[in-house]
């Protein structure tokens, strides 16, 4: 896709590429972020996890132990968050599919307090219709 950040051959990403194979990429912390994060981003253009086939799904999963350690190597985290963000009701923001891997920390304001914590928590309750 012509304009998608996320797609390499734009040179429009942000930060920088720690890992590259034929399918997959791994980016460092955004440099506008001072977390110890990164993400997997499919080199393939495709716009939500739903449509990943099954090669890609089975190379990720060979390479998430290898992204772990790229985030193990900068500090050790106590913990970690994994997730993707589908549409933009979902909080995806750029419609190219992208798992965010997030490390997590005991001295932090939120330690303990998982993904769901933040869509459960009161000022986002909602009614639920039959």
């Amino acid at each position: 896709m012509k304009d998608c950040p996320f797609c390499l051959d734009n040179h429009l990403l942000k930060g920088d590429v720690l890992y590259e194979d034929e399918l997959w990429y791994f980016t460092g912390p955004d440099p506008d972020d001072d977390s110890n994060a990164g993400m997997a981003i499919t080199k393939r253009h495709v716009g939500t996890p739903f449509e990943i086939n099954e090669h890609e799904w089975t190379a990720l999963h060979k390479l998430l132990p290898e992204f772990k350690q790229v985030l193990d190597d900068r500090e050790l985290p106590q913990g970690y968050n994994i997730g993707w963000n589908v549409g933009p009701t979902g909080g995806q923001t750029i419609p190219h599919a992208h798992l965010h891997i997030a490390a997590r920390y005991d001295d932090e304001e939120m330690a303990s307090k998982g993904i769901r914590y933040h869509f459960k928590s009161f000022r986002n309750q909602r009614s639920f219709r039959a």
